[in-house]
Order: C-alpha cells, then sequence, then structure tokens
C-alpha cells in the first residue's frame, strides 16, 4: 500500500498535467489566426487539405479546369518585399503561364491600400463578375493562398478555387513556369 500512494499522486499529477495541455495548445494556435479567421504569421507552414468557400485542386484538377474554363484567373499571391512605395526583387520568382501576381494580398492582415490593390485587381479580371472563376495559389505549404480565398469569398467571389501545393505541385509535375513580376501597386 506505501508504494501505491505514490503512484496514484504521479497518476494524478500527470492527469492534470496533461488536462491543462490543451488550453495551452489552443492558445497557441489561436494566436496563429485573427478573429476574423485569417492566418497571421507562419505562412510557410503545413496548410489543411480544404479552403473554405472554395475548391481545393491538385495539378492534374487544375489543367482540367483550365480546359473546360479557359478564362479561369490564376492568381498567384506569393510574397515580394515592399519597401519605400516599391516592390524589391530580393529573389527571381516564376510562376504559371497566364498568372496575375498579386504579391502580399495572402497576408492575414492588410492595410488598407493593400485591400484595395486586391479588390481593385479581381474587380478587373472577373470584369465585375462575382460568379468568375477565381484560382488562388502560393507554393505548398503556404497559407498565403487560402487567406487569399477567404479574402476573395469576402468580397463577393463564389466561384473560388485553391491550388494548395501551387508553384512547387507545377513545377514537380515538369510543367513550365515563367518569370513573373507583381501587378504594379496603384
Amino acid at each position: 500500500m506505501p508504494r501505491l500512494l505514490p503512484m496514484l499522486l504521479r497518476s494524478s499529477l500527470l492527469g492534470l498535467l496533461a488536462g491543462l495541455a490543451p488550453p495551452l495548445w489552443a492558445a497557441d494556435d489561436a494566436a496563429l489566426f485573427s478573429a476574423e479567421g485569417y492566418r497571421l504569421s507562419q505562412y510557410r507552414s503545413p496548410t489543411p487539405t480544404s479552403a473554405e468557400h472554395a475548391t481545393t485542386l491538385d495539378t492534374a484538377a487544375l489543367q482540367q479546369l483550365l480546359q473546360r474554363q479557359p478564362h479561369a484567373r490564376l492568381i498567384d499571391v506569393y510574397r515580394r518585399q515592399w519597401l519605400h512605395g516599391q516592390f524589391i526583387e530580393d529573389e527571381v520568382h516564376a510562376n504559371l503561364p497566364a498568372s496575375l501576381w498579386l504579391a502580399n494580398t495572402g497576408d492575414g492582415r492588410l492595410e488598407p491600400m493593400w485591400q484595395v490593390y486586391f479588390a481593385s485587381n479581381l474587380q478587373r479580371v472577373s470584369q465585375g463578375d462575382p460568379h468568375w472563376p477565381l484560382v488562388f495559389y502560393c507554393r505548398s505549404d503556404c497559407w498565403l493562398g487560402w487567406n487569399a480565398v477567404k479574402r476573395a469569398h469576402a468580397l463577393g467571389y463564389d466561384n473560388l478555387y485553391w491550388y494548395r501545393d501551387g508553384i512547387d505541385a507545377w513545377e514537380q509535375a515538369g510543367l513550365p513556369l515563367q518569370r513573373a513580376q507583381p501587378q504594379e501597386f496603384p
């Protein structure tokens, strides 16, 4: 019996600590998202398998979509350094052919100028049609495309696609990429 008491205490203490662990982890995860549900940091980390309000595509499904709906717009939201009112080319960036690169619009928090940049470019490429097919992407394990889908839906677009593994999957499939420059900032 004397040996049983320390084992019960240790077991109870471990159970108590285990009971505390989920709220601590949940608090850490909560700090990654805004109240509106946008991912705020650690953009290059594992993503969910789907994005609400969008159809998730792999490379074959994207190719099929582009054959069925050649007017679908590919929108790259990969980040580009912005300094003193201009994009700074700190690395060569290539994306899928015929893509519109709306750099920095997949961030979790957008300053009003970036929100206008995003909204006005979507308005232009969709010809004002909220049903226009829009495909958002970045790289694999990148939350920027996921955020952009959420943001486009908030603007009223409803024919949304998320090419989850983006540029990396396209390149791994041996498909061509093109050197890209971000859409000019107004």
